[in-house]
């Protein structure tokens, strides 16, 4: 790559494609008081116990664990939290009709309040906001779950049929949704522009989006803290701020 093009090249990239696609990762989140996970700040980096319950092997296991976990999704940063500029740039990249699809690996749904249409986000880690059963696989929204923490039970059961209950969202060691990926994987080869932003891009095969998309044409937007491995392919690499330099390249007349 020569040198990096400026905020307006970019912008006129955006306003030039039909089929934007975008990939987010935590680092979108961050400006609205979430954490990430693999920052110089993130959950896991200060806090290296947090990841075990993260991992489903160790939560159906471990009753401590899912006790732990219950404690940790009551103070979840994410029932307070408001999207910020950058989900509000990408809203207003689907008014545009430019948005082909929102690939998202965060679960905290910030994108849908934000107002992006569910049609067109794809969960590929699922939600916090819903919880499932691991036995009967119901679904039910998570506040149901935690106001029976609240009343105290500390690992509250499946009232259907007495399974383990879990975050409707995808752990380490658990699969991922077939048709999901199959998804996300499709629209990356559509899009004529892919913007990957706030991700690590360390998780397959999400990850292998941006690949893709670029060997199918698209144009590769990279918007990120810290470098990742596909800067080099990247066709613009943008590591500042991303609640400022997305409504900078994805609102008209910004």
């Amino acid at each position: 790559m020569t040198a990096a093009p400026s905020i307006a090249t970019v912008r006129r990239w955006i306003d030039e494609a039909e089929r934007v696609v975008v990939l987010t990762g935590a680092g979108i989140s961050t400006d609205s008081g979430i954490p990430d996970f693999r920052g110089p700040q993130g959950v896991w980096t200060k806090n290296p116990v947090a990841e075990k319950q993260s991992t489903i092997q160790n939560y159906l296991a471990e009753p401590e664990v899912r006790k732990a976990s219950w404690q940790a999704r009551l103070e979840h940063s994410a029932w307070t939290a408001k999207p910020n500029r950058g989900h509000l740039a990408l809203v207003e990249l689907e008014r545009r009709g430019k948005l082909h699809a929102l690939i998202t690996q965060n679960i905290d749904e910030l994108h849908q309040i934000a107002g992006n249409s569910r049609e067109r986000v794809i969960e590929v880690h699922g939600t916090m906001r819903r919880v499932m059963c691991w036995q009967c696989g119901e679904r039910a929204p998570m506040e149901k779950a935690l106001a029976r923490v609240r009343a105290g039970e500390a690992d509250p059961p499946c009232r259907s049929c007495g399974g383990i209950l879990k975050s409707d969202t995808i752990s380490f060691g658990q699969a991922l949704v077939p048709e999901v990926i199959q998804r996300a994987m499709q629209v990356s080869q559509e899009a004529d522009c892919f913007l990957a932003i706030g991700s690590t891009l360390q998780v397959y095969p999400v990850a292998g989006a941006v690949p893709m998309a670029k060997d199918a044409g698209a144009r590769v937007v990279i918007m990120n803290a810290q470098p990742t491995q596909f800067d080099a392919i990247a066709d613009a690499v943008m590591p500042g701020p991303i609640s400022e330099l997305l409504p900078a390249i994805c609102v008209a007349n910004a």
